[in-house]
């Protein structure tokens, strides 16, 4: 009879405990945060992303993305990341970063890139590791990979050809200091402004102008209140795809693994896509009639005006190994 009982008593234990089991046995769910809509590459970038892990782990797992700033912006999304919340990934601007690394805004400095082959060189060298670990240390955030390659161009309400056409042009520019020093130094008069309210800061005259890729130009709208685009090619994007530290950590080691993989390779197949797609775009703008070319033709006085304010900021934020490293690429 005890005996029984007792059997009886582990047979109810074991029903009880069994929506535990099944709760165990259900699908990893992982939150992804983005700025823009399904059609910008930010987006496909983290599209292929969950279809590799999916690929490479192997097991059912969720991904639920939370698009159009629903979640804020990349600065948000950064932080909830490194807190462990809300955002388990996310591409995220380095600016956003410099809270935990000094460094970390130089790997998307402006006047960096002489052009896409020295781009590209630098990513598949690896030379902002040294900044991704203490990223990583700090922040408990993982760089898992580098997605961009749009180049960057200033859209304006009215047109510039030269050095002299752009002294004083009010211009919105990314809030990591170096931004507003190379384009102080090159006379122009930058103003750092939330990325939302770009369009209507250039609408009400508060700002002439801005820069970005061709793909942020083209999501934004930002053609319709500033259709003069000069091609400055200043910058050349760099987005890493992070991924919070703290989810990772609790995740089986199988599907860290995954996630890092997938990280290194939906970043370049990022890289590969806006690269690619940066000139049709533009092209296809000024077919219709949104926007104008305008060819900038003082670039290399441009470059040179900048480079002593370069060297100093690498040197102020210790940065000097990267950047000298960076210079020293022959391609």
């Amino acid at each position: 009879m005890q005996r029984r009982a007792l059997l009886g008593a582990i047979g109810a234990a074991g029903l009880l405990a069994a929506p535990n089991v099944v709760r165990a046995q259900a699908p990893i769910t992982l939150n992804g945060a983005s700025q823009f809509n399904d059609d910008h590459v930010f987006n496909r970038t983290m599209t292929r992303f969950q279809e590799l892990v999916r690929q490479y782990y192997g097991r059912p797992i969720n991904f639920v993305m939370h698009n159009n700033s629903s979640l804020g912006l990349e600065k948000q999304f950064f932080e909830y990341m490194s807190a462990g919340r809300a955002v388990d990934f996310a591409i995220v601007s380095p600016a956003h970063m410099s809270t935990f690394s000094r460094a970390a805004p130089y790997i998307d400095a402006p006047f960096l890139f002489r052009d896409l082959a020295h781009w590209n060189q630098v990513i598949e060298r690896d030379l902002f590791k040294p900044v991704a670990d203490e990223v990583e240390r700090r922040a408990r955030v993982a760089l898992i990979g580098y997605a961009g390659g749009g180049v960057r161009n200033i859209f304006s309400n009215r047109p510039a050809t030269n050095m002299a056409q752009l002294r004083g042009l009010r211009v919105r520019v990314q809030g990591a200091p170096i931004w507003s020093r190379t384009f102080q130094a090159i006379g122009m008069a930058p103003q750092v402004i939330a990325y939302n309210e770009v369009y209507n800061a250039i609408q009400n005259n508060v700002i002439e102008a801005g820069e970005n890729e061709a793909a942020g130009v083209e999501q934004m709208r930002f053609y319709e209140v500033a259709p003069n685009l000069l091609m400055t090619e200043h910058a050349i994007t760099i987005r890493p795809l992070c991924f919070s530290v703290q989810t990772l950590n609790r995740l089986p080691r199988e599907l860290q693994e995954a996630i890092r993989r997938a990280g290194r390779e939906a970043a370049a197949f990022g890289r590969q896509t806006e690269s690619g797609e940066d000139g049709q775009k533009i092209a296809a703008l000024e077919q219709a009639g949104r926007l104008r070319r305008v060819a900038f033709t003082e670039r290399a006085q441009m470059n040179a005006a900048v480079q002593p304010v370069m060297a100093a900021y690498a040197r102020e934020i210790d940065a000097e190994s990267i950047h000298s490293r960076i210079a020293s690429l022959t391609s």
